[in-house]
């Protein structure tokens, strides 16, 4: 289960361009992190005063958190395909879309009441 928090001062011209913008998003992060898009948790925010480099010009924040599969190898070729990708739906030049990608382990992602840890062990003993 992916989580993605995305901050930009982009502002789109209305509530359904920003959705639209978030549900391309969505099936992009899919395919670019290589999990399902039903699967992942995104939070899209416009915020106004984000600064980056000390001006107010069109950039994006995000931050990716994935299980498994984040690593060096991957955050290399992550940032390049996000970069790309802020660049051409949102205009934000790479030098101004800042990505962290993360993965804080099973043992510290909470759902369904437990952690991926403990689900992974059960859905282990019963399949």
């Amino acid at each position: 289960m992916p989580l993605i928090w995305l901050t930009t001062n982009v502002k789109l011209e209305s509530d359904d361009a920003f959705r639209t913008f978030v549900c391309d998003f969505r099936r992009f992060a899919a395919q670019t992190i290589g999990k399902d898009e039903n699967a992942f948790i995104i939070d899209c925010q416009y915020n106004p005063f984000l600064t980056c480099r000390g001006g107010f010009e069109p950039s994006v924040l995000v931050q990716t958190m994935s299980l498994y599969n984040t690593n060096p190898e991957n955050s290399i070729l992550w940032s390049k395909a996000f970069s790309d990708f802020f660049e051409e739906k949102l205009g934000v030049p790479p030098d101004r879309a800042v990505l962290a990608f993360l993965d804080a382990g099973p043992d510290f992602i909470g759902m369904k009441g437990t952690t991926a840890s403990v689900i992974r062990a059960n859905a282990a003993k019963q399949g």
